[in-house]
């Protein structure tokens, strides 16, 4: 692999993590704006803040998972990378485009799933590590619905004998709080799945070794750039995400954000590369579904399933085309 075909790799990384940024900004801002507790500008900001804050937060677990547990690392070269990145952006792109709330994640390791399949067959995969990744599929927006859920409850009993306007006042202030912790949940383990594909393509280029920590900056670079593409935004999803799903007041916002943030700092913890999207969808869900089951949207949050369902496959087989083109144009 020569210099410029490895600089371009991670710069091409790089890309991927400002548009996993930009397209999962919604998860982040979008109850935060949709109950009025902040601007969009300003919500942008503050979560753009705590995703690169994030970098001082967590260990590297899910960047491990990513780099080495997904695919074997003597698969990987620099057209199984090329193949991984062009299948997952076109994916976000595509559904950015429709305003659907798909994984960035998952799209990227349907990326790399695809990639190693069209260059060494299914002998080259992780089944562990792909198992537990899927399993989350399910498990993220199931344990963010139930988290936000029980908060939503535990807020109505606590708050029983206060009136609408007190509990509109303190949680505007609490929203905050909310907002900032599912904020670095986000920068926590988004950012890490690239800083794990940059790490597999040094490796595989000879530049580190398996065995050696991952360089600086590369870590550095990567919560910048999911950082960089927060602050600009993914609109069209925005709105799909605050306001269509179910209606959000303050205290349903911070129920929602706070379930989310939870789920997160666990997968994170455990080194699962989860989807922001799911999990925030989720716990959107549960608020709704504390007040009456009638309150969500249950027809958009179907289209959303089945974007979340046909994500690995569809970014796989873009990956597996974008495989045989790298091989042409690199």
């Amino acid at each position: 692999m020569g210099f410029g075909t490895l600089v371009i790799l991670v710069m091409l990384a790089l890309a991927f993590d400002f548009m996993n940024g930009f397209h999962d900004a919604a998860n982040s801002i979008a109850t935060v704006v949709s109950t009025g507790v902040l601007k969009p500008f300003q919500a942008v900001a503050f979560a753009s803040f705590f995703n690169v804050v994030a970098l001082f937060v967590f260990q590297l677990k899910v960047a491990a998972t990513v780099g080495k547990g997904i695919i074997d690392p003597t698969a990987v070269d620099q057209y199984v990378v090329f193949g991984a990145l062009l299948g997952a952006i076109s994916w976000n792109v595509i559904t950015w485009w429709f305003g659907i709330p798909s994984s960035s994640s998952h799209a990227l390791i349907g990326g790399l799933v695809g990639a190693g399949l069209a260059k060494a067959g299914a002998g080259s995969l992780v089944f562990s590590g792909i198992g537990k990744t899927v399993a989350f599929i399910f498990v993220a927006p199931v344990l963010g619905f139930a988290l936000g859920t029980a908060l939503m409850v535990a807020v109505s009993w606590l708050f029983f004998h206060s009136t609408p306007t007190r509990v509109d006042k303190w949680f505007r202030r609490l929203q905050l709080v909310s907002a900032s912790l599912y904020s670095l949940g986000h920068g926590g383990n988004d950012a890490q799945k690239t800083i794990g594909i940059i790490w597999m393509l040094l490796i595989a280029a000879g530049v580190t070794g398996g065995g050696e920590p991952v360089p600086y900056w590369v870590v550095v670079s990567c919560y910048v750039a999911i950082g960089l593409g927060t602050l600009f935004g993914g609109w069209r999803i925005v709105k799909t995400m605050g306001q269509r799903i179910t209606r959000l007041k303050p205290v349903g916002g911070f129920c929602a954000e706070t379930g989310g943030a939870m789920t997160l700092f666990l997968a994170t913890g455990l080194g699962i590369p989860v989807s922001t999207t799911h999990t925030i969808t989720g716990a959107i869900a549960g608020v709704g579904s504390a007040h009456r089951r009638h309150d969500v949207r249950w027809g958009l949050a179907g289209t959303i399933v089945w974007a979340w369902i046909l994500t690995i496959p569809c970014s796989g087989i873009i990956a597996a085309a974008s495989w045989w083109l790298g091989q042409v144009l690199l």
